[in-house]
């Protein structure tokens, strides 16, 4: 007997063996599949709603997340921008630039003489005709300074490398180029906080959806819940199939997340 009877304090209950509650919870699973099979427009329909919902917050998480990569990829081949004072002859720029190349989180510097910035704000800016009648140049040497890769990164930083750099005594002023940086990393945030609400809200959706689904099918199917109560069937027996479709729903949603 697959069924066995204990004594329970003057009455008897019944039990189930372990093989015959799995077979029957396997049965209940490939007939709620099969009811689900009979209806593939509806249940199609269903899995898509359910399938976008739970895509959408997935593909918005994973594009912050690319953007945060290439952020933090950026923030290495950011630059530090150092003003020598005016005073500081080619030759003085160039031996301030060779001693900050030694430093061993400087990964590459670059020169810019005053002549070179001159020419470069001529061609730039298209106010030639009116530099020209300067009698002067007044534009300073700039040392562009890239951090290594090993560097400390984000902006407090570079802030901090820019300070330790203006301490040169040929070095009037360091700018660190950041600003950008910090504008993407806001909007990056900004939009994390938006993906992380809008993955709550779908999350909500697709549980009305589902408990919906299965409050229009226990509708569909009163009378045969009320023919099956009255020939003993209990509450767990009725919830079932109703359980599994639930299951099924979010399965198949899955499936077309995935895709």
């Amino acid at each position: 007997m697959s069924r066995s009877r204990r004594r329970n304090g003057g009455g008897f209950q019944r039990t189930v063996s372990p093989a015959i509650w799995l077979a029957r919870h396997a049965q209940m699973s490939l007939a709620s599949l099969g009811r689900l099979s009979r209806n593939p427009v509806s249940t199609l329909m269903t899995a898509l709603v359910i399938g976008i919902a739970l895509a959408l917050p997935s593909g918005l998480h994973l594009l912050v997340d690319n953007v945060r990569a290439v952020s933090s990829s950026w923030d290495g081949t950011a630059s530090i921008s150092l003003f020598l004072a005016d005073d500081v002859s080619n030759e003085q720029a160039e031996a301030v630039r060779r001693q900050i190349a030694l430093r061993p989180d400087v990964g590459a510097t670059r020169l810019i003489s005053r002549d070179e910035a001159l020419d470069e704000f001529r061609r730039l800016s298209g106010f030639g005709a009116a530099i020209d009648l300067l009698d002067s140049n007044p534009l300073p040497a700039v040392v562009m300074v890239r951090p290594a890769q090993d560097a400390a990164t984000g902006a407090e930083g570079f802030a901090a490398m820019a300070a330790e750099l203006q301490g040169y005594r040929e070095i009037e002023l360091a700018q660190v180029d950041l600003q950008w940086v910090e504008r993407l990393g806001a909007i990056t945030r900004t939009f994390d906080r938006g993906v992380l609400i809008l993955a709550v809200l779908l999350a909500a959706a697709v549980l009305l959806i589902i408990g919906n689904t299965i409050r229009l099918e226990i509708q569909n199917r009163t009378s045969e819940i009320q023919i099956v109560k009255l020939v003993g069937g209990t509450d767990a027996f009725i919830r079932r199939p109703f359980l599994y479709e639930g299951i099924w729903y979010g399965l198949l949603g899955a499936v077309v997340a995935l895709v």
